[in-house]
């Protein structure tokens, strides 16, 4: 279905806001506002000069749910709960993820980013137990990003796992960042990533925590 279809065409009652106020609000870049306009999670509609605006009620609204989201994430977890960030810019892996994540492992917070930039802002902010990420993403692709977490150490602190839709010769331009880190075939995710998040949960939890100042480290 085409994004356009996302679009009313007259405007919404009540206020609205432009594309990178929301951008602000969010703190997400001006693309991934884009892009949930186009997945229909903000409601928007556009000017006769083809400007976006995205209404205000449903900014709020995706606030409240996020929030109601976070809150119930950690009901009856444990104080620090288990944190894991999937950086990937299409809305059907996150989907997928996302309810394998609840049939699995519903104790743990997963985090969604759409591109490599937004990803990386989060990854500094959360500092998850477990990133997954996409090779190839919008802003800053998945190699990059993972060369640029090898030359801090002392800022990976997490699991890393690739899930990528790239054959093994597709991948061969990737393998100077690859080396060394799990990776699932996108074909075979449902099979495979229960499995291995499984094990490097298992590991995390064995493992003697991070201190809090370790959590609130930040990418530069």
């Amino acid at each position: 279905m085409s994004s356009e279809n996302n679009f009313s065409s007259v405007p919404p009652s009540g206020e609205h806001c432009t594309t990178i106020e929301v951008a602000r609000e969010l703190g997400m870049a001006v693309r991934s506002v884009q892009m949930m306009v186009d997945r229909g999670e903000l409601e928007a509609w556009k000017t006769p000069g083809g400007h976006r605006r995205i209404s205000r009620v449903s900014v709020d609204r995706w606030l409240a749910n996020r929030r109601a989201g976070r809150r119930g994430s950690q009901r009856g977890s444990p104080a620090n709960p288990r944190r894991v960030l999937f950086i990937e810019d299409s809305a059907h892996y996150q989907n997928l993820v996302s309810l394998m994540m609840q049939q699995h492992f519903p104790e743990v917070s997963l985090h969604l980013a759409d591109d490599g930039i937004v990803g990386l802002a989060m990854y500094g902010q959360l500092q998850p137990d477990v990133l997954l990420l996409d090779l190839l993403l919008p802003g800053i692709d998945g190699a990059t990003l993972l060369t640029s977490l090898r030359a801090h150490p002392e800022l990976n602190r997490s699991q890393l796992v690739v899930v990528t839709s790239l054959d093994e010769e597709q991948r061969r331009p990737y393998a100077f960042a690859l080396r060394d880190i799990p990776l699932v075939y996108k074909p075979n995710l449902v099979t495979d990533l229960p499995k291995l998040l499984g094990g490097l949960l298992h590991e995390v939890d064995a493992s003697p925590s991070a201190a809090p100042e370790a959590r609130s480290a930040t990418v530069a």
